[in-house]
């Protein structure tokens, strides 16, 4: 393999994709121009199914916008969307509590309000990216002050209520960190911000790896002990790949960066082995660390996500080790993932693959997926790309 024209042709497609297929799809269907902020719940052709809104993707597409912006072009239109969808999250995204919402109406009425704390992190790095964008440094004040208020939640007993009688704790939550961090501190430092990533660090390698596995188990008890149970046994390989390149990138500020780049990689090492189907290819939903049948209906299936933090942290890791056989777990996710997953008809990508790689349906978004696992993997791949070739 030619690896600089390899990598060259790949940033070359991954801006050529974003920039003519998968931002203008959600820019021409998606944006609420009425409203402000942005639907998710589009049909294959982006034909509008469900006025709902996702809060999760009026912080994520936030984001995207002004991570395009900083990074792609400086496409006015994109900042703007960032704008409009940050707005919208400040407008009516918030309950009185201080806690955000799930979903909310298209006007921006509450409809549901979950447990957990993912609404408050892509608002965070939303206003983050804005702020190093557009230059108005309050954004960033903004996401510093959400930032220490999701924390206070998380740390108050009582606000949020436990997920199960057991307590423990997520590996959801604990990866979200790593990246909200690092995000916040290209605009903003303080103390707590180093010491989240020094908190989080300790929750993964103290609680939630798992060497017995080789893998990042998604709970555990309150002494990070395995619960044997079909819940406590849960592997997400999407979740461990996606928590393996974070820590790659949130390496360079923490107090032993090699050690924790050397952990992101033995991640990805690890959970590449427990999520490549071998018999059908992709990076599959969900194993049982003990081998035993997952629970879950979609255990099998090919979802877009995890192929997407699997292109990423495998650039990440030959960019580390400039080691061959990275570039070839890039080639085998991305052939597989561009051979399966995007729409040549009406554009962007589907979402739900049955094993095989057959479209189980064809729907561009939901209240879960949206403008943000692909524009997110082609932004920081053509960035990765790009410095892998001007290292060499």
């Amino acid at each position: 393999m030619d690896s600089k024209q390899y990598l060259a042709d790949w940033a070359a497609r991954y801006r050529r994709d974003l920039v003519g297929n998968i931002m203008p799809f959600w820019m021409e269907h998606g944006l609420d121009r009425v409203n402000g902020g942005v639907y998710t719940c589009l049909d294959r052709d982006g034909t509008l199914m469900d006025t709902t809104k996702s809060v999760w993707f009026q912080g994520r597409f936030g984001f995207v916008a002004a991570y395009a912006y900083n990074n792609v072009e400086k496409n006015p239109d994109w900042l703007a969307t960032s704008k409009s969808c940050i707005d919208f999250i400040e407008r009516h995204c918030f309950d009185t509590d201080g806690h955000m919402f799930f979903t909310v109406t298209a006007e921006g009425g509450p409809v549901q309000k979950r447990r957990y704390v993912f609404s408050e992190c892509f608002a965070i790095i939303a206003m983050a990216e804005y702020a190093l964008a557009s230059g108005d440094r309050s954004y960033a004040d903004k996401a510093l002050a959400l930032f220490r208020r999701t924390r206070t939640m998380l740390t108050t007993p009582g606000f949020l209520p436990p997920k199960t009688t057991q307590g423990g704790f997520s590996h959801s939550i604990t990866m979200m960190f790593f990246n909200v961090v690092v995000v916040l501190k290209k605009v903003i430092d303080a103390p707590d911000l180093d010491e989240q990533l020094s908190t989080s660090l300790s929750l993964i390698e103290k609680y939630l790896l798992k060497h017995e596995y080789k893998t990042i188990l998604e709970s555990v008890d309150e002494e990070g002990r395995l619960m044997d149970t079909i819940a406590g046994r849960v592997i997400n390989p999407g979740h461990c790949i996606e928590t393996a390149w974070f820590l790659m990138e949130a390496a360079p500020p923490m107090a032993d960066p090699e050690h924790v780049r050397r952990l992101g990689i033995q991640i990805l090492d690890w959970d590449f082995e427990w999520g490549w189907d071998k018999e059908f290819g992709g990076i599959i939903n969900f194993r049982d660390c003990r081998g035993f049948p997952p629970q879950d209906y979609s255990q099998d299936m090919k979802f877009w996500w995890p192929q997407c933090e699997t292109i990423i942290a495998s650039l990440y890791a030959y960019k580390l080790t400039a080691d061959e056989r990275y570039l070839e777990m890039h080639r085998q996710v991305s052939e597989w993932a561009y051979t399966h997953f995007p729409d040549d008809t009406y554009g962007e990508w589907y979402g739900y693959l049955h094993r095989d790689g057959t479209v189980a349906q064809p729907a561009k978004g939901n209240i879960f997926k949206g403008p943000f696992h692909v524009p997110r993997m082609m932004i920081k791949s053509m960035l990765l790309c790009n410095e892998i070739l001007n290292k060499q």
